[in-house]
């Protein structure tokens, strides 16, 4: 098993409904949490991911980010 307490975990996709859940278990794990909003970093931009990943330095990463749009989509 892999020790998250006291990692530096980032949690991509955050709001979301899987992304908050992960908040509130790794929270209990007493991971030290890393979020970055839309407006700061486009996970699209590989740039931007690198130079930000190269700053925060996580140590584990969960990916919940996705697009979505309900059953319309």
């Amino acid at each position: 098993a892999f020790e998250l307490k006291g990692k530096t975990v980032f949690v991509a996709g955050h709001r979301g409904m899987v992304g908050s859940a992960l908040m509130r278990r790794l929270a209990r794990e007493e991971a030290d949490l890393l979020t970055v909003s839309r407006s700061e970093v486009d996970l699209r931009d590989q740039a931007a991911v690198n130079a930000w990943f190269a700053a925060k330095r996580p140590q584990a990463v969960f990916l919940a980010a996705a697009k979505v749009g309900g059953i319309v989509a």
